[in-house]
Formats: C-alpha cells, sequence, structure tokens
C-alpha cells in the first residue's frame, strides 16, 4: 500500500472514484465451481459421500470426530441441546457476539447469562465469567472473537472448577491457533462457520468437532430428525428403508452441494489467511496516522489472529458522530462496513426477559456502539484497500469539519 492519501484540509463534495468496495466477497475458483458441477451431475445433492470426505478432512486436521450441518448457528443449537437443559439452567456467553450463540440458549428452554468482555481484544473476559458462574451454570460458550483466541486456559479452568462444559464458539476462528496449537485440535466441543464471509465457506455451513464418541453420536442423530441414519447411508446400506427416531431432531444436515465448495476451499485456507494478514497490516500502517479510527489490540499470550474480521474503534468524541453515521458516511464513499456487534444484552428480547439496562456491562456496551469492522477478504486488491484508506480518512475530515 502507498503512503496515506493527502487530503489536505478536507475532502471534496466528490466521493472517490471507482466501484464499490464490498465489505466482505468469498473466493471462489474454478475448481470450486467445478465440484459442485460435478456435484449435480451426480445426483446426489443432499447429505452424501462429498459431505462425509469433508468431514474427513476436518477429523484427520483436528483429530475428533466432526458433524457437518447447515450453519453454525445450528452447531451451536446442537451442542446446547444435547445438554437437556432445563428452565433453571444458565449459559453464560458474552456480550458482544452474534445473536445466535444467545439464541440457542433460550431456544433450548435454558437461561442466558452474560458476560462483558476484554476492552482490547473483544474477548470473553474470563475475570467476569468467574463473577458470573453459580452451581445453575451448565455451559460457558466463549467466541473467539474476529479471529483472535479467548483465554482458553483460564476459560477451561473455570469451567472444570465448576463441572460445566466449555463450547467454543469458533466461527471466527478456522486457522487461529491458541499457544501454538490449533484451535479445534483440543476442546471438548468446538463449532466452526463456513458463511460466504469465513475465512473459508460451503455458502451457508458449519463443522461441530466432539471428543465425547457418545455424544458426538448423538449429535449426529439429532442433526437429522434424530433418527440414527441418514438418507444416503440408508440408500448405500442395502438395509430395509424403515427408519426409528430416537428422539426429536432437527433437519440441520449439510447438503453435499456446500459440502464440494468446502472440499476444496479448506486447502486453500493458509493461502487465505496471509492474504487477510497481509491486509490487516496495511490497514494498521496506514491508521496509525488517524488515531479517531484505531484497531484493537492484540492478546496477550502467544496466538496466531486468522484475520476474519479488522474491526476499529471510532473515537466519536473526537469525530462528533455516532458509529451509525460513520458507518454511512463510509457507504458514500462507496466502501461497505460490517457492525460486529452491537451489546447483545440490550437487545429486546434480552431487556424484556432479564431486565438488563445500560450499565451492567459497560465494556460490551461501550465498545459495541463504536466499532465497524473494514473490507478484508483474499481478493480485496491493493487498489481497493487504498480506496478503503482514502475513504476512512474523506470520512473522519468531513465528520469533524461538520462539528465547526
Amino acid at each position: 500500500m502507498n503512503a496515506p492519501v493527502d487530503i489536505g484540509s478536507g475532502p471534496s463534495d466528490q466521493a472517490i472514484p471507482g466501484p464499490f468496495v464490498p465489505f466482505s466477497r468469498p473466493t471462489i475458483e474454478e475448481d470450486e465451481i467445478c465440484e459442485v458441477v460435478d456435484t449435480l451431475r451426480s445426483g446426489q445433492l443432499t447429505t452424501g459421500p462429498k459431505t462425509a470426505r469433508f468431514e474427513d478432512q476436518f477429523r484427520e486436521r483436528f483429530a475428533a470426530p466432526a458433524i457437518a450441518v447447515n450453519s453454525a448457528t445450528a452447531g451451536l443449537h446442537l451442542a446446547i441441546a444435547a445438554l437437556d437443559c432445563e428452565s433453571a439452567d444458565e449459559v453464560i456467553v458474552p456480550a458482544l457476539t452474534w445473536a445466535s450463540t444467545a439464541n440457542v440458549v433460550e431456544l433450548s428452554g435454558a437461561r442466558t447469562v452474560f458476560a462483558d468482555v476484554d476492552r482490547e481484544t473483544l474477548c470473553m473476559d474470563p475475570l467476569d465469567v468467574g463473577r458470573r458462574i453459580t452451581k445453575r451454570t451448565r455451559a460457558i460458550i466463549p467466541v473467539h472473537y474476529a479471529g483472535q483466541p479467548v483465554d482458553l486456559d483460564t476459560l477451561r479452568g473455570i469451567a472444570a472448577a465448576h463441572k460445566v462444559l466449555c463450547v467454543e464458539d469458533a466461527a471466527h476462528a478456522l486457522g487461529t491457533e491458541y499457544r501454538g496449537v490449533e484451535i479445534g485440535a483440543t476442546g471438548e466441543m468446538v463449532v466452526f462457520s463456513f458463511h460466504p464471509n469465513k475465512n473459508i465457506t460451503t455458502g451457508e455451513g458449519g463443522m461441530i468437532l466432539c471428543r465425547d464418541p457418545a455424544r458426538a453420536a448423538r449429535l449426529r442423530r439429532l442433526r437429522f430428525h434424530g433418527i440414527e441414519r441418514d438418507a444416503w447411508a440408508r440408500s448405500q446400506g442395502g438395509g430395509s428403508p424403515v427408519v426409528d427416531v430416537r428422539e426429536p431432531g432437527w433437519k440441520f444436515n449439510m447438503l453435499d452441494i456446500q459440502a464440494a465448495i468446502g472440499l476444496r476451499q479448506l486447502p486453500k485456507l493458509e493461502r487465505f489467511i496471509a492474504a487477510r494478514a497481509a491486509q490487516a497490516e496495511r490497514y494498521r500502517v496506514a491508521l496509525a496516522h488517524v488515531p479517531e479510527v484505531q484497531p484493537l489490540g492484540s492478546v496477550k499470550y502467544p496466538a496466531r489472529h486468522a484475520w476474519h474480521l479488522f474491526v476499529v474503534r471510532l473515537e466519536l468524541e473526537q469525530l462528533g458522530c455516532t458509529r451509525d453515521e460513520f458507518v454511512a458516511a463510509m457507504f458514500a464513499e462507496g466502501v461497505g462496513c460490517g457492525v460486529h456487534y452491537p451489546a447483545l444484552h440490550l437487545q429486546s428480547h434480552y431487556r424484556k426477559r432479564y431486565g438488563y439496562q445500560l450499565g451492567m456491562l459497560p465494556v460490551a456496551e461501550d465498545l459495541g456502539s463504536r466499532i465497524c469492522s473494514l473490507p478484508l477478504y483474499p481478493s480485496l486488491a491493493p487498489e481497493a484497500q487504498e480506496r478503503v484508506v482514502a475513504a476512512v480518512q474523506r470520512a473522519v475530515c468531513r465528520l469533524k469539519r461538520r462539528r465547526t
């Protein structure tokens, strides 16, 4: 990336010329397309041999049973459902996360307990988890936020001391490492996401890693109506087509059309992360000249950042605007931004059910109102990234000038 754009005394009234820079774009190459076409021609579109091969890739990589599902939300839903929670049971989740992390707790019949996050990294704060855990706690769901790992040693220690399960929401963290070990290579249950904006994609999809064989077998059953064997396995096994519903389940299975993309994506993970890391470093260098827009900090323990997101904190007091106004200014400049995330405990359902109010989780509330995510994806060209930086600078100048 070139030196930051010199915008002089302020931006002109014209947006930076050039095509719109989206917040995210999946990297789909010819081999993914060919694999999907092969699937379409095979006649096996739903769960079948390619889903099994995709699961095998994860089983071999992480040395754990792997259960492919149609989204990470489905994976988390199954993981918590398998705990058979009762109405008084509690599950602790971070207050700054996507809705599904808490929604699956509500849908399981348990109660969601929110913990605050670290101000520098937005990962779950173990100290706050320790304050909120009770004899009713059944599980903790830490989120490896934006591609950085949570403090697993501390959180797993808390979970072990209280004899509760640690279910890792690793939707952001395929390729992340904690103390030299890849996320997913250890842990009781770990759930990955393959949404189009993630480090690899299957269009939509997710994967559960579960090291307890009996629990893994139950998760596999629950993802398909509570039936022991899926349709493809029955058709290939030569046995009776009659099924037995062992317990009520869901239809959360991954399709072979999805798995076909994933089979080609996973071997490219290192290339994708390397591209994201290089872009993140360019942003860091460029934004050192823009004190109103600051990247998040790094965790204090050895880690490898997978760079799912490049999140910045806005100094709103200096800008004289809200976060939404900054995002709107970026869109006006031809650049898409994301918001990951507003504080979840202040959403209507959680306010109404639990009585959450402003001031109860101060870090999540403060950061949830001032963060946004800049475009970051492997095919983001250097010229497009320069446009993003120039748009940031212009938006800052325009918003500050509006104050005077």
